[in-house]
């Protein structure tokens, strides 16, 4: 749609009903006007947390409505489970959406078309269309970067098997490599002032599947 600055975007997301097929370059559906900074497989889909929404609404006074900055999947947490968030997941964790985790192994009962299993390779970095997209709502003039600082942008996924998503489906935690590697560590590393001891950056640059640019600002980090 017409955008702000007299560009497109594609930033303002709304929810679907619909199954949805997801290829390695993301949903089939979805569109990025800018593919320069968007889009990609290192960025085929956007998760965020709802809680962000919760923040942003509860430091500025707004009320903006979940899909507003672009993101492609929500989840809400089921049976007292933790929700997902930039405190509870990390780089490398591998997400199955559709089906009972484990039902692989039982291929005469599972269509594999109805299994979705994406990776967490990068945070999402703020930018100022999200300053212009909340622009419509406020006068505050920099939220992307409160929204940095803050470490609350979401986070992007590698399609590992592609298949159909569907709105409701489970979703589980197959795998779990780097438990260390938290998203709000890492946005803390990444805005922190100053040199870091190399023992505390070393193991994310050994993170094979950590998008190549976050290890060069952890580098640039080691003291």
């Amino acid at each position: 749609m017409p955008f702000a600055r007299e560009q497109m975007s594609a930033i303002d997301k709304a929810p679907i009903k619909a199954p949805v097929s997801v290829n390695f370059m993301g949903l089939a559906t979805d569109e990025q006007a800018d593919r320069r900074h968007h889009g990609g497989p290192l960025k085929a889909v956007h998760q965020l947390s709802t809680a962000t929404y919760a923040k942003i609404n509860a430091e500025f006074g707004l009320k903006v409505r979940v899909g507003t900055l672009g993101e492609n999947l929500t989840t809400e947490p089921v049976e007292g489970m933790p929700d997902l968030d930039e405190t509870t997941v990390c780089i490398g964790d591998l997400y199955q959406y559709g089906q009972q985790y484990g039902g692989l192994e039982d291929k005469d009962k599972v269509d594999e078309a109805d299994i979705v299993q994406l990776r967490i390779v990068q945070p999402r970095r703020p930018c100022y269309k999200i300053n212009d997209q909340i622009g419509q709502f406020t006068k505050v003039p920099n939220i992307a970067s409160w929204i940095s600082k803050q470490g609350l942008a979401g986070w992007y996924f590698e399609v590992i098997r592609g298949g159909k998503i569907d709105a409701g489906l489970p979703v589980y935690l197959i795998e779990r490599p780097y438990p260390f590697a938290n998203l709000k560590t890492l946005w803390q590393l990444a805005n922190q002032k100053g040199s870091i001891d190399a023992d505390v950056i070393e193991p994310w640059l050994a993170i094979e599947c950590l998008e190549e640019s976050w290890k060069q600002v952890l580098k640039k980090k080691v003291k």
